[in-house]
């Protein structure tokens, strides 16, 4: 067993020696080593567990048990995983304030986030063997001190315990200290010092809280209570500026009270001063509802306490007779009825907005100040801003407003007792009896209220705007990252900056790519500048790029001749493809236009080339072609009769898709007319009774009326099969080589 002892009183005495300061100052030698055993001295005296253990076994080092054995710890490290767990660290206490406000991720989230809204917090972020956190434990103490009385919220992390609470604030190291409000995060970045921790807390709380009040502005201040509909709440102090304990009060009751703020040392305040003589020696608070002339409820204390002025704001947090603006309210004014003692009586009047509603609206509100008592609540309700809600309680017996409803909240999804007091509401003394015995009669037997009903959410009358919400929402963004940028915050700004520098690249990317790719389509065409014009029939259009429409409005097509036969087909260059319309001299204008039409949206392809041929000059070339693919034949009715009739097959209307590379093309039969069909169909039901001759002459007589608009038909679909050309789905009939085009057809 050790021998006890007790903690050298060198290790005590040289807390005052020069060897408390940090190492990075103090260049003696042994400083460090120094600074070290001061530190663990330290904390050993801080924590009263390891004072008990030195004290009984005279350890000063935590490790010192496993140091007198490394050969055993060599021997099992290779077999065991070791953290700090299996060595049982205790954990440093550094300050009196950790213990008790040391946070955990899921009270984090249930409590302190919540309660954000209602007070900022101060949270410091700290480590095991952190020294730089020893250092500025001093002030934090005294900051607590000073700031927990006062209502600020106090949170203590510790990095190494709780990642997952540290990584969800933001802090990445130690000691870091933040402040919480609404939800929000901001990291702390100025010296440690007591007083800019004051004004840092201070500085998180909204600018608009508190409104100074002078002696021109008083009575506007106190009349606004009906737009707001909150009480009034002026605090008197000899004080430039509006103490601190008054602004947290503000920010915690900033959605029932609006308060105001008198310095008394000023000449601009003497006549609101005089006005309610207010004893200057010492601050005075007072509460105004609906009357201006004379206050509510006062106090007047030298030294004002949190606790006090909690207490008298929180009784007085309601008007006498507020209006229901939103569900909020209405669940506190009315809340639902939990136990036989605790009923609370909701007396609703429903009346308007207009001057004329203004008598009744005063008759109700004397009413309500007559009968304080606390099971009944009183309320009015605009009938315009909450029809929902009227509807529902006016509809069973057609009455109109003003109406005084007596109801009680029996569930929290809306489910309600209520009647309505026979009548209306006039502001008369009738009504005003009429109204107390209903009231005196619900008291003794709440079966008095007949109707049931649910009532729906009530409209939230000071909602924001969206526009007005988003404007304020995008202004808090851009101001944190205003501040995390000018405070070099990279860890936590690198996301964001990776995503605006990576948009920016893309965008600034593709403007070059496409400066650079005009640049290289403008030199073409400045090559083609000195060509002869082309006529309607022949005009360009395919330089453009497959990935864009094309530039011209007009399409180039190219007639094929012996001339250009060699150049257009058989030796076209690899991946080229041309595509051919076959028409005569009549069809020739019709057809062309039409060509033009269907193949325009893809004639910015670069390999794709458009011609036609006139089976009138050249009619041997396409039964040669048909002949070396036997594949690529049709097999429908109308040719076949054709065939039978006469050996000449007619091809107008047709179009090839040829690659002169590879030796294939692809072939589109037009689409057939109305006529064409009726011809069909009368050959597959009539030939076998009419006989060939009078088949012959019918088919002569409708391709007598064949018309130019029969004819444009013939195209229809060509854009569809274009679409299945550049996709590649298109049957491909290949031949051995191309037919010439030597013989001309003579002229008819």
């Amino acid at each position: 067993m050790l021998k006890k002892k007790r903690l050298p009183t060198a290790f005590i005495g040289a807390a005052f020696s020069p060897y408390c300061v940090h190492p990075d100052k103090n260049k003696s030698p042994g400083a460090e080593d120094m600074f070290i055993k001061i530190t663990k001295s330290y904390e050993i005296l801080s924590n009263e567990e390891r004072r008990a253990n030195y004290d009984r076994f005279g350890q000063m080092d935590e490790n010192q048990n496993f140091a007198r054995a490394p050969q055993g710890f060599r021997h099992y490290q290779d077999s065991f995983y070791f953290d700090e767990s299996f060595f049982h660290f205790p954990r440093t206490s550094r300050d009196f304030t950790d213990s008790k406000h040391h946070l955990h991720y899921n009270q984090y989230i249930s409590e302190v986030l919540p309660d954000s809204f209602k007070r900022p917090y101060l949270i410091k972020i700290t480590s095991e063997w952190c020294f730089t956190c020893v250092h500025i434990e001093p002030v934090w103490k005294d900051t607590v001190l000073e700031l927990e009385p006062l209502g600020v919220g106090i949170g203590v992390v510790d990095i190494g315990y709780e990642r997952q609470l540290a990584n969800h604030l933001g802090a990445h190291r130690t000691p870091s200290i933040l402040g919480l409000i609404n939800g929000k995060v901001t990291f702390f970045h100025y010296a440690v010092v007591r007083e800019h921790l004051r004004q840092f807390v201070e500085s998180l709380l909204p600018q608009k809280l508190v409104e100074k009040v002078t002696d021109n502005s008083y009575l506007g201040f106190l009349n606004s209570w009906h737009e707001e509909n909150k009480p009034r709440v002026l605090m008197f102090d000899v004080a430039s500026n509006i103490p601190f304990l008054y602004k947290l009060t503000a920010f915690a009751y900033k959605d029932y009270v609006q308060f105001g703020y008198v310095d008394m040392g000023l000449t601009e305040t003497s006549k609101v001063v005089q006005r309610f003589s207010i004893n200057t020696y010492a601050p005075t608070m007072l509460l105004f509802k609906e009357s201006t002339d004379k206050p509510a409820d006062v106090m007047q204390a030298r030294g004002m306490k949190k606790q006090i002025i909690d207490e008298f704001v929180s009784n007085n947090r309601f008007l006498l007779v507020p209006r229901l603006v939103n569900q909020k309210l209405f669940d506190e004014l009315c809340p639902v009825k939990q136990f036989h003692r605790r009923r609370k009586y909701c007396v609703l009047l429903v009346t308007g907005e207009g001057e004329q509603f203004v008598s009744v609206n005063e008759a109700f509100f004397d009413f309500a100040s007559s009968n304080t008592k606390e099971v009944l609540r009183f309320a009015y309700v605009y009938q315009r801003q909450q029809q929902p809600l009227c509807d529902t309680l006016l509809k069973k017996e057609d009455t109109t407003p003003p109406q005084v409803i007596l109801l009680e909240r029996r569930s929290a999804t809306g489910r309600v007792l209520y009647r309505t007091v026979t009548g209306g509401w006039n502001g008369s003394d009738d009504d005003k009896h009429r109204l107390h015995e209903q009231l005196e009669i619900l008291q003794r037997d709440p079966s008095h209220l007949t109707h049931d009903a649910m009532l729906p959410e009530l409209n939230n009358e000071f909602a924001s705007m969206f526009l007005i919400h988003w404007i304020n929402t995008a202004y808090d963004y851009l101001a944190q990252f205003y501040f995390d940028l000018l405070y070099s915050n990279w860890r936590e700004m690198m996301p964001v900056l990776s995503l605006i520098f990576s948009a920016l690249f893309i965008l600034f990317g593709t403007v070059i790519i496409q400066a650079f790719s005009d640049a290289g389509e403008d030199k073409p065409a400045k090559q083609k500048a000195t060509d002869p014009p082309k006529t309607a029939e022949s005009s360009p259009g395919q330089e453009s790029t497959s990935s864009r429409p094309p530039k011209k409005n007009f399409v180039e097509v190219t007639e094929l001749t012996d001339i250009t036969y060699m150049s257009n087909l058989v030796r076209l260059k690899p991946g080229h493809i041309n595509v051919v319309l076959i028409l005569t001299d009549a069809s020739k204008q019709v057809l062309l236009r039409k060509f033009a039409k269907e193949v325009y949206s893809f004639s910015g392809s670069q390999t794709l080339h458009y011609s036609f041929l006139n089976v009138d000059k050249h009619s041997q070339w396409m039964d040669s072609l048909m002949e070396s693919a036997p594949d690529a034949r049709p097999s429908d009715c109308l040719d076949e009769e054709e065939d039978f009739t006469s050996n000449k097959s007619d091809y107008t209307g047709h179009v090839l898709a040829l690659n002169g590379h590879k030796k294939y093309f692809c072939i589109f039969r037009p689409v057939f007319t109305g006529e064409e069909a009726e011809c069909s169909r009368w050959s597959d039901e009539d030939a076998a009774t009419a006989g060939p001759s009078k088949a012959t002459r019918s088919r002569s007589s409708s391709r007598q009326k064949a018309t130019t608009l029969e004819i444009h038909h013939k195209l229809d679909r060509l854009s569809l099969w274009m679409e299945r050309l550049m996709e590649g789905t298109l049957p491909r009939h290949y031949v051995p080589a191309w037919p010439g085009l030597d013989t001309i057809t003579p002229q008819k």
